[in-house]
């Protein structure tokens, strides 16, 4: 199994974060809100990351037969030919194996970190992901993470920066028909000098016609955050969330006080999961604030498991199916 201390370092080279994946209104467009509840249920794949290096294809077998109707992809890797695979599948391939299983995929993690780096900006990488997801039939192409040597010393104006960025790959991605998106930890809520929040700052500078935000309810939750409430404070602009849970013995928030002065790292080792439904976050609460927020697709997902990772996501499966869908 992977440790803790390649966690984020995998998430920001090709997918990196949390995930859950549900799906909803899979034929509203990407740039509406919804206006109907959540019907469908998607895994972000990250979740079986061990599993797809070994075998990618049953592995997929799997997630369609627990009954996910849909899947958020990330480890896209592009070779010395310029042609992109994910676990060494090219597109066709992989395309092939999802529609042999009833899977969609509407979103994907992308490492765009050249792209968000102050001095950078390289679009090379941004573009040939566009040309992936635009492949895949994927609506959103989503930073999974900041640039990762910067997330202990992020400030507003890396955040300003990125915020630019974004809505320059917004452009970008909007002539293939998709739209950027970002997805948040908890370092995004720390309190900067200036007195705002990173996530804050994205939002409140960024085109919402083309930049969109994936809420990981995971992390907002473990960092203080209301995210019902703070659905409110930014109506519309979440219409993807991940959906995963934090375990009851250790749900203490990791924002404020002395660990805003600790290594991301050394925050993530000490941090527990939960399968769906069994934890301490009140997804019926949060739940209520879909239509708020303007979800459209929401995924499943763990970081890290401790029992038969099949087993963890048929029990977030059947808690999402059988208590959110529709609430």
């Amino acid at each position: 199994m992977n440790n803790r201390r390649t966690f984020l370092k995998q998430a920001g080279i090709s997918m990196a974060a949390a995930y859950l994946s549900p799906s909803l209104l899979s034929s509203c467009s990407p740039q509406g809100k919804s206006t109907a509840t959540l019907t469908e249920v998607g895994l972000q794949l990250y979740t079986l990351r061990d599993q797809l290096a070994e075998d990618v294809t049953a592995t997929i077998a799997r997630v369609a037969e627990i009954g996910y109707n849909h899947v958020e992809t990330f480890d896209a890797m592009i070779g010395a030919d310029g042609k992109t695979t994910f676990w060494g599948l090219d597109i066709p391939a992989l395309s092939a194996h999802l529609r042999d299983h009833n899977l969609k995929t509407h979103s994907g993690h992308y490492d765009l970190a050249a792209f968000l780096t102050p001095g950078n900006g390289d679009q090379e990488a941004l573009k040939a992901y566009i040309d992936t997801a635009a492949a895949l039939g994927q609506h959103y192409l989503i930073a999974p993470i900041p640039p990762i040597l910067l997330i202990d010393k992020l400030t507003a104006d890396n955040y300003r920066f990125m915020a630019d960025q974004l809505n320059i790959g917004g452009e970008l991605a909007a002539k293939s028909g998709l739209k950027i998106g970002y997805h948040n930890h908890f370092w995004e809520f720390r309190t900067l000098d200036d007195g705002n929040k990173g996530l804050d700052i994205l939002i409140e500078n960024t085109t919402e016609d083309l930049v969109a935000f994936e809420l990981d309810l995971f992390w907002s939750e473990k960092s203080g955050t209301d995210s019902a409430a703070y659905f409110k404070k930014h109506p519309g602009r979440f219409p993807l969330w991940h959906i995963k849970d934090m375990d009851k013995n250790n749900s203490e928030v990791i924002i404020g006080g002395d660990y805003d002065a600790k290594p991301f790292m050394e925050i993530v080792e000490d941090i527990t999961y939960a399968e769906v439904g069994t934890g301490s976050i009140d997804f019926k609460r949060v739940m209520a604030e879909e239509k708020t927020a303007g979800l459209q697709y929401a995924f499943v997902e763990q970081d890290f498991i401790t029992i038969d990772p099949f087993e963890s996501i048929a029990k977030s499966y059947d808690y999402v199916k059988n208590e959110l869908l529709g609430s």
